[in-house]
């Protein structure tokens, strides 16, 4: 079970209201190190354009077969056929097997969130740039969140 990172006090100085160290109770806060990994190597397989436009099918679609994967996605059957047996190491994609032919579909309602959240922020507004200068430039507005 993946412990959540936890709302921290703001205290005036560098002790919380307990008498730890802030640097203590940040840590303390954090997941633990092998839930990061997990989750890191989660974000790992998100960064293919190839296995995001599996993912995406995946989503808008439901259940694909490899062959059709790999006609959306412009891949070998090969090719998508490594990238679902990856993904389904991180349980992204679970299978359901009909005769001879195995179709794959997002593993639970988690990964349909984290998908469509960033599918969603994407789209929201333009990654901001440096130019050589270092000033941040970009060609459209941000949006800027309130905290």
């Amino acid at each position: 079970m993946i412990r959540r990172l936890q709302s921290i006090p703001n205290p005036s100085g560098p002790l919380d209201g307990d008498g730890r160290a802030r640097g203590d109770v940040l840590q303390g806060a954090l997941p633990l190190t092998e839930d990061i990994e997990r989750v890191a190597s989660v974000f790992r397989l998100l960064g293919d354009p190839g296995r995001v436009r599996i993912l995406a099918t995946l989503l808008e679609v439901g259940e694909v077969c490899v062959h059709d994967l790999a006609s959306v996605s412009g891949q070998s059957e090969s090719s998508v056929s490594q990238a679902l047996r990856l993904m389904r190491a991180q349980r992204v994609v679970k299978t359901r097997r009909a005769g001879r032919v195995v179709f794959y579909r997002l593993d639970d309602s988690h990964v349909r969130m984290l998908l469509d959240m960033a599918i969603t922020h994407v789209g929201h507004s333009p990654a901001i740039s440096s130019s050589p200068s270092g000033v941040e430039s970009s060609t459209e507005p941000t949006h800027q969140e309130s905290l």
